[in-house]
């Protein structure tokens, strides 16, 4: 009996559609990784917000929502949450139409510690799966992302 087949977690039967079987293992990883972030008081999406903003350095919402691949609606619905738990804040851009995002005080330190659980749950992924299938499921996945540019 394998290590996983002993902690329970057995492959899941497969479905004849490619996309549904990426979709369930998209939200499988999602789930894991939001379970492994709860303690932070923040989702996978809200922790990935965080860090893109932050690298990013105060984009406006069309730079983010490119970044993300989502339209400007979808873009500013994922921000409100951020903005509620004041972890974001927007202010006026150099050009007077610009909005731009900015991380607050309390979002560096939601950011930080977010990036602590992001780290134990990447470090249980590649024991989950293996060096090896880590690094084959990178490569699919960034060919299956160019199908669309």
């Amino acid at each position: 009996m394998s290590k996983n087949e002993k902690m329970g977690l057995y492959p899941k039967p497969s479905s004849p559609c490619n996309c549904m079987n990426i979709r369930r293992a998209s939200r499988a990883v999602s789930q894991f990784y939001d379970s492994v972030l709860e303690p932070g008081g923040i989702t996978l999406n809200q922790f990935g917000m965080l860090n893109v903003i932050n690298s990013m350095q105060s984009p406006g919402i069309s730079e983010l929502a490119g970044e993300f691949r989502i339209d400007r609606t979808t873009m500013n619905r994922n921000l409100k949450p951020l903005l509620e738990k004041e972890l974001i804040c927007q202010r006026q851009g150099s050009d007077a139409r610009r909005r731009e995002i900015v991380l607050t005080e309390s979002g560096h330190s939601a950011l930080q510690r977010g990036m602590e659980l992001w780290l134990e749950a990447q470090k249980s992924l590649e024991l989950y799966l293996g060096a090896d299938e880590l690094k084959q499921l990178k490569s699919t996945l960034s060919k299956l992302e160019a199908l669309v540019p």
